[in-house]
């Protein structure tokens, strides 16, 4: 086994784990610091830099994953990098978007050292959302703060 393919394994083993900690409001207590602390661990292993262009930013995130086929950049507008999370999530159709936004907090925490925001704009978690789209930016000021406001939003309605 190759390291690459290591990283993969171990990637995909913590997602259970992950999942449970992040599923209620109660486990998360523990499952946020959990998150964060995976995020930093990920930036000293791969040594990531904070970055000044947003494309730079979204290569930087991409690069802290086992594969960037799991992450692709999937267009680039302006001050917004969009990219998708590929990885099969244990949120998949569950319509635990909460859930969901709390496991994110590995993505934000690594955009935190890496120098821009990170906001999801369709969860895996949606009914039938099969990767997660996200938006690597600095211009927040084009979309509500995270697709859960939305989706709060949306069922007030």
């Amino acid at each position: 086994m190759n390291i690459n393919q290591l990283n993969k394994h171990l990637f995909s083993s913590l997602m259970g784990l992950t999942h449970w900690l992040t599923e209620t409001k109660t486990r998360n207590y523990i499952g946020k610091p959990f998150m964060r602390g995976l995020g930093s661990l990920t930036l000293a292993v791969k040594k990531a830099d904070k970055k000044r262009s947003v494309l730079d930013a979204a290569e930087e995130w991409q690069r802290m994953f086992p594969s960037k086929k799991m992450v692709p950049i999937t267009s680039i507008e302006g001050d917004t990098v969009l990219a998708e999370i590929r990885s099969e999530c244990p949120y998949r159709g569950s319509g635990n978007v909460e859930g969901c936004y709390r496991m994110m907090e590995y993505d934000r925490k690594m955009m935190e050292k890496i120098g821009s925001s990170f906001i999801v704009i369709k969860y895996q978690a949606e009914s039938g959302v099969v990767n997660c789209q996200v938006a690597i930016t600095n211009a927040t000021s084009d979309f509500l703060t995270e697709a859960k406001d939305r989706i709060k939003i949306e069922s007030v309605s």
